[in-house]
């Protein structure tokens, strides 16, 4: 199973009612639940480990998983109030505001974590999840206890307006890339990251990742190994109604591709070749492309890629 840790919420998106009307519509939303559900659709083991509300809103979250085939046996239920994001999409990419005080998910504690079955191979991290206390010490601490058990992936997921802790965060994230297997940017993640580098993916190989993935949007992804490789894949062409959920859905479909091949462990990703990758980011670009080509985070399912 690939256990997906962090942050499930609801997305407040912007729509209009019949008269016109602007309104708000929940859906279910969290970098960490995209990728869940999108793993689940892609036919891939997936599981959820997050702090879960008994409110509505978290009853929503969890028939959400479910329909996609996600098991959520692991996340952590309580009263507390589940996180909302209300987003504002401008030209095509989504600005996110966050309620996020005391929730469920925020207030996920180190004595909240699990003894994972033998089930689970890989761990995923990232996205807002990652920013607080007590929740991103919770997960920091889980990476620590599974790294070098499990394949850890880390996709940051940046979203510096919502960072009120910067040396903190960062310190963090540095923790994290140092006992990631795969790590998982996109090229304005790589930006803030490492300001300035005049190679980021070289430096961020050499905090510890056999496999370093950059995403950049339209102009496609690439993947550079410990080994010295690099591979690149275009984007396909869609028309673009919004880009919710689009990185989810890529690293969806790497690690499902990869789950398929075999190679989620630390000994196949340092034996995985160039071609092997070039595939998986095909494969990846290809489910992404659906994702950004209809309205908010609804991933393809596996019988709508080729």
């Amino acid at each position: 199973m690939i256990l997906c840790c962090g942050e499930a919420l609801i997305d407040m998106i912007p729509t209009a009612l019949p008269d016109g009307t602007p309104a708000l519509v929940p859906h279910a939303g969290g970098a960490a639940l995209n990728l869940a559900i999108a793993l689940g659709r892609l036919g891939a083991p997936a599981g959820l480990f997050t702090g879960l509300s008994r409110d509505l809103f978290g009853r929503q979250l969890e028939t959400a998983l479910r329909a996609s085939h996600v098991d959520p046996t692991l996340a952590i239920r309580s009263d507390r109030p589940t996180t909302l994001a209300f987003v504002e999409v401008v030209n095509g990419s989504a600005r996110y505001t966050f309620y996020d005080e005391n929730t469920a998910g925020r207030m996920l504690s180190k004595a909240d974590l699990p003894d994972l079955p033998d089930a689970v191979s890989t761990l995923t991290f990232g996205g807002i999840s990652l920013i607080h206390a007590p929740a991103a010490e919770t997960y920091a601490a889980l990476a620590r206890r599974e790294a070098g058990r499990r394949c850890i992936v880390v996709d940051p997921n940046i979203r510096p307006g919502f960072v009120t802790d910067e040396p903190a965060y960062r310190a963090r994230l540095s923790g994290l890339l140092a006992q990631a297997d795969i790590v998982k940017v996109s090229d304005e993640d790589l930006d803030w990251l490492l300001p300035g580098a005049q190679d980021g993916i070289a430096d961020l190989l050499a905090q510890g990742p056999a496999l370093v993935i950059v995403t950049k949007g339209d102009k496609g992804a690439l993947a550079a190994h410990r080994a010295g490789w690099q591979v690149a894949v275009a984007a396909p062409r869609v028309p673009v109604v919004d880009t919710v959920g689009a990185g989810d859905t890529f690293l969806a479909g790497t690690l499902g591709r990869a789950h398929e091949s075999g190679l989620l462990s630390r000994t196949a990703l340092n034996q995985v070749t160039p071609d092997a990758m070039t595939e998986i980011l095909a494969f990846a670009t290809q489910a992404a492309a659906v994702t950004v080509a209809r309205a908010g985070a609804n991933p393809p399912w596996r019988h709508e890629l080729l």
